[in-house]
């Protein structure tokens, strides 16, 4: 049973259903993925597990507690930490504001958390009274990842945190994502750069049309001749 698992997963927004018995989960420490083509419910996938939208059936359990009844501050609050694709920064607050906002839910000094997401991402510190507004998309993904990383989160799960980036700045975020799995972290996350995101993945799900087509390890899809031609692009 995985740390983290969406089980099972029928649900949609309103009548409709997008996800169709759909499972995704990760461990700690892992980095787990979910590809697919547009439309295909990844994001909705991720907003499920994360409380974001009501399933009709299936679970979400995290360190074996069920937990889908749970509201997602609720979640935060049991260790998840989640960074939406898109309105993800203040723009106004400065770096650092950004990062205090992120300690919102701790009661303890949070400063050595702070220099840790300083030492993973040194240009938030160089650039921290700065406004997030001020930004590169990029440096603001990192602002995004980092006010997460400052609930102490036991799993990290990122909406498509490479849309729009340049390729050197998505390797970049990549690598930091790996360090920041090498802490025991556990990571889920949805990735349209599908051939790059499988390349650092433990494990990958390829969603079609809110239903799991393939499930394994990151290498396994990747050599995988009917996932490359339909989904990696040959």
């Amino acid at each position: 049973m995985a740390f983290l698992i969406g089980q099972n997963m029928t649900g949609g927004y309103g009548g409709a259903d997008i996800l169709h018995d759909c499972t995704i989960g990760v461990e700690k420490g892992e980095i787990a993925v979910v590809v697919g083509p547009n439309g295909a419910g990844k994001s909705t996938a991720m907003k499920a597990v994360f409380g974001m939208l009501n399933i009709r059936e299936g679970q979400v359990l995290m360190d074996g507690e069920d937990i889908t009844a749970l509201s997602p501050q609720d979640r935060v609050l049991k260790g998840m930490g989640f960074v939406p694709q898109t309105a993800n920064v203040f723009t106004s607050m400065t770096v650092e504001e950004n990062l205090e906002m992120g300690a919102f839910i701790r009661s303890d000094d949070y400063h050595e958390t702070m220099e840790q997401v300083f030492d993973l991402f040194p240009i938030l510190r160089e650039k921290r009274r700065q406004p997030a507004g001020e930004l590169s998309g990029g440096q603001r993904q990192q602002v995004a990842v980092g006010r997460a990383l400052m609930t102490q989160p036991k799993v990290l799960m990122l909406d498509e945190p490479t849309a729009g980036v340049s390729p050197i700045v998505m390797d970049e975020l990549f690598d930091r994502i790996i360090e920041i799995a090498k802490t025991g972290i556990a990571i889920l996350m949805v990735e349209q750069n599908a051939k790059q995101a499988l390349n650092i993945a433990d494990k990958g799900y390829v969603l079609v049309q809110g239903r799991n087509r393939y499930t394994d390890t990151g290498d396994a899809l990747m050599a995988d001749p009917d996932v490359r031609k339909a989904f990696l692009g040959g």
